[in-house]
């Protein structure tokens, strides 16, 4: 099973230092059936890259927390074995938990598939959501179009071999 684990870069940093990414259970985002029926889709790239958003949402909430952190949002791609992974049944239809899955057990870095990263010239985007984020919560539409504003910006594609460099930028 595929699941999208948000991240900053720091904590891809810590990630790869440590060989695994965090400790068990471990939040990340999957094509669950909530998921699907909020998509309206059968078509598996489209639901995964709805997973995919939604852990580059639960990134920007991280970098909301870390104002330290790069205002990059940072999302792995990883596999998982069938049944690792599992969607808490009582926020199924929450909508702010749609796609969120639990894994159980420890992540090997070594078993992540693609990270998704933000491009440089994002951050100012990144930075003003990670702003309007608790405001956006709380009901501001105004706040939620600087959200939506960092929703704008596609992640970039990079293999795992390239992890070395990205957190070499990590701040």
């Amino acid at each position: 099973m595929r699941v999208y684990v948000p991240l900053t870069l720091p904590g891809l940093a810590e990630a790869y230092q440590k060989g695994e990414l965090g400790a068990a259970p471990l939040v990340a985002y999957a094509v669950t059936p909530a998921l699907r029926e909020w998509y309206l889709s059968d078509d598996i790239e489209e639901l995964e890259y709805a997973a995919l958003s939604r852990a580059a949402l639960a990134s920007l909430r991280l970098l909301a927390a870390d104002p330290e952190a790069a205002r990059r949002r940072v999302v792995v791609a990883v596999d998982v074995p069938d049944g690792a992974a599992s969607a808490d049944p009582g926020r199924g239809l929450d909508p702010a938990a749609l796609g969120e899955v639990r894994v159980t057990g420890a992540v090997p870095l070594a078993k992540a598939a693609s990270v998704h990263v933000d491009a440089a010239d994002a951050e100012a985007d990144v930075a003003a959501a990670a702003e309007a984020l608790k405001a956006a919560d709380a009901g501001d539409d105004d706040a939620q179009f600087v959200v939506d504003g960092a929703e704008d910006h596609e992640l970039l594609w990079y293999a795992t071999q390239e992890i070395p460099n990205l957190v070499g930028n990590a701040g």
